[in-house]
């Protein structure tokens, strides 16, 4: 097996994660400032060597801002795909390995969730549980489940039919003890790239909430929060959303980019 060695573009975002990572465990090592320390006098001051980010409306440092929201973001993006992925183990599990009925009423209510956009069903959740951290977390993993359940139906059905299930099956062993031993950990592959991939992506769809003012609020220091609150200044103020909305940008690209190497090296493999 040829050895893998992993591109410029692998091993930058392999780095930006790394310090994304360090941003959100320990947030005091790279920015030891006060995320919601004010100072009127400093107020919208641009990006220099004293701000590196610059300063909001009320003198709070940017920089510091932006990497203690770097936890609640990530925890945010983490906890979604937890849940959508627990969901779609569930769903697709049900659908793949159950009997034909219930794969036909499975797979029928996942065309129905996949006739809506994904985030209208976050918003339709959000509407009839009302905004909040946590309320946007578990819309976004309802809204991602759908697409995570059908890939790993598709993986359920390829490997229930292997030889070793079937061996497993004239052995006599019960259903949860061959799902357990024999299926799920012949799927463990597939689902770590979901979970690399589906972070992103849910880093993106929870800021979003919370710009549209559903999901963290003000003067919370979270991704999202930061660009709502500094659109009203981006005329005047351009730092307030260029360096939240890079920071989004940036975590969820790396994670795409290791999500597609992950996914690229097992094919290969």
């Amino acid at each position: 097996m040829t050895r893998w060695r992993p591109t410029v573009a692998e091993a930058i975002s392999a780095a930006l994660v790394c310090y994304l990572l360090i941003c959100g465990l320990l947030p005091w090592v790279t920015a030891p400032g006060d995320p919601l320390a004010i100072d009127p006098v400093d107020s919208f001051q641009g990006p220099s060597l004293s701000h590196w980010f610059g300063t909001d409306e009320s003198g709070r440092d940017l920089y510091t801002r932006v990497v203690h929201g770097a936890g609640p973001s990530l925890v945010i993006g983490v906890a979604a795909t937890a849940i959508g992925i627990g969901l779609g183990i569930v769903l697709g599990a049900a659908a793949g390995l159950g009997p034909r009925w219930l794969d036909f009423g499975t797979t029928r209510l996942l065309e129905v969730m996949f006739a809506f956009p994904g985030l209208l069903l976050a918003l339709l959740f959000i509407v009839i549980y009302g905004p909040g951290v946590a309320t946007s977390t578990v819309a976004v993993g309802l809204a991602t489940a759908p697409g995570y359940a059908r890939i790993i139906r598709s993986q359920m059905l390829s490997v229930r039919g292997a030889a070793f299930v079937e061996a497993a099956i004239v052995l006599g062993r019960r259903p949860w003890s061959r799902f357990s031993r024999n299926i799920l950990p012949n799927v463990t592959g597939t689902l770590f790239v979901l979970v690399t991939l589906g972070v992103g992506q849910s880093i993106v769809w929870a800021s979003s909430l919370s710009y549209l003012g559903l999901g963290a609020q003000p003067p919370t220091a979270e991704w999202g929060a930061l660009l709502s609150a500094g659109r009203t200044y981006i005329s005047t103020a351009w730092w307030l959303t260029f360096f939240p909305g890079l920071f989004i940008v940036l975590s969820a690209a790396s994670a795409t980019v290791l999500g597609r190497a992950l996914q690229n090296r097992m094919r290969n493999s």
